[in-house]
């Protein structure tokens, strides 16, 4: 695995500077090769209350993490889905409107706290989990997920934490103070941006050593809408040392790789509950 803060594993690639002209004419001329992405993960729920006392279903989800290069799963990544009790999802439209900044930090923590145990790292091991801009953004919520960590004992491996949710309008002189508040011997950073190139550029300077994009509103799923998908890729790259794209179709996975893309969490794998 990895001991390198920010990294999904130990391999840290190589810069994409250099980075062939026909990169792209590669990554298309591969999309039809395939190699097995199977691993079986797990999942769990839990409830909290809002300050408005409104009920809220979390649901996790410990998805694999694959290393493209290798074709095998070097980490697991915490899915998570946020509802009100009732069914509607609770970080879209109105209803996120209605969580205040405490809720959300509450979300994370307890997100952390029921998402180490269902990780279960190893002290070799490598695990992502989901926070909010608006809560690493924040002292007290820096403060509140740092603590979580500490007092969780069992978790000896590296934490990396996926921040979502506001980077786009976050400056970047803001986003570089949150990562080197994470940036120690056993956490890291990951910044989850908009699929747009625009956006991975922005992030250039800032320091980070992960990027994830969620393919899931991404079109690739013939050769013409590839184009576009491994421009997307490659700019993210150029952006920063690793790609790691979410929701990839399995078939996929060669073309993303020669695009620049270092890791995936692949679509359609079917999780059991615990």
């Amino acid at each position: 695995m990895r001991n390198v803060p920010g990294y999904p594993t130990g391999f840290t690639p190589s810069p994409r500077d250099d980075a062939p002209d026909d990169g792209l004419t590669e990554a298309i001329a591969r999309i039809g090769e395939r190699r097995s992405y199977a691993a079986p993960y797990e999942s769990l729920t839990f409830t909290l209350l809002t300050r408005g006392r409104r009920e809220l279903i979390v649901t996790l989800a410990a998805q694999p993490v694959f290393d493209l290069v290798r074709s095998t799963p070097v980490a697991r990544r915490i899915r998570r889905s946020v509802r009100h009790r009732g069914g509607e999802s609770a970080l879209i439209g109105l209803g996120r409107r209605s969580l205040e900044s405490a809720d959300l930090i509450n979300i994370d923590t307890q997100t952390l706290r029921n998402g180490l145990d269902l990780l279960r790292l190893g002290s070799n091991d490598s695990g992502v989990l989901p926070a909010f801009w608006r809560t690493v953004a924040s002292s007290g919520g820096r403060f509140d997920l740092l603590c979580a960590e500490m007092q969780h004992e069992s978790a000896p491996g590296a934490l990396l934490v996926e921040v979502m949710g506001g980077l786009e309008q976050a400056p970047p002189e803001a986003i570089q103070e949150a990562i080197q508040h994470f940036e120690t011997g056993s956490m890291g950073l990951i910044l989850h941006i908009a699929p747009d190139p625009g956006a991975a550029m922005r992030l250039s300077q800032v320091g980070a050593q992960c990027l994830a994009i969620d393919f899931a509103g991404v079109e690739h799923d013939n050769a013409r809408a590839w184009q576009a998908a491994a421009a997307l890729i490659e700019a993210a790259r150029r952006a920063c040392p690793q790609v790691m794209l979410l929701n990839l179709r399995p078939d996929r996975g060669l073309a993303a790789q020669a695009a620049g893309a270092t890791h995936a969490v692949f679509a359609g794998m079917e999780a059991v509950v615990v």
